[in-house]
């Protein structure tokens, strides 16, 4: 399984408004500035991840985005699957497996996708920032 670039940008995306939370709202310019996105892939984005309720947005000539729940409460394997679809490292078997092909699937695949699963739906907005348990976070400083 590889995530593609808009499932890799959409997560930057909640990364940036979850760091400017303070601010009532953030502009895609500027996010698309600070992560060197391109501004036209992040609108198709934000649209994604709006729809799906993660962040909202707010109209007028200085609008821009901000989350719609709080960083805690957004888990990456939520957004992940709203901007790649399933997370499955091979597709489900659309003809009759063999014992060969089953076994296969229920000792490396299936194991793999509960591998992932439980990485992913582990790790919340909060917890990637480092704002709610540390020895989780991969945030550093110097």
């Amino acid at each position: 399984m590889k995530i593609s670039t808009r499932g890799r940008y959409g997560i930057r995306l909640l990364i940036d408004l979850a760091e400017y939370i303070q601010e009532p709202h953030v502009s895609l310019a500027r996010v698309a500035e600070r992560q060197s996105i391109s501004v036209r892939y992040l609108e198709q984005v934000a649209v994604i991840l709006r729809r799906a309720g993660f962040i909202r947005s707010v109209k007028g000539a200085s609008g821009g985005y901000t989350l719609a729940k709080s960083p805690e409460e957004i888990i990456i394997g939520d957004a992940l699957r709203e901007l790649e679809g399933d997370m499955l490292v091979v597709d489900p078997p659309l003809k009759p497996e063999t014992r060969l092909q089953r076994c296969i699937r229920l000792t490396v695949f299936d194991r793999l996708n509960e591998r992932i699963a439980a990485v992913v739906d582990r790790k919340t907005l909060a917890s990637i920032l480092g704002t709610v348990d540390p020895d989780e976070s991969y945030m550093y400083f110097i």
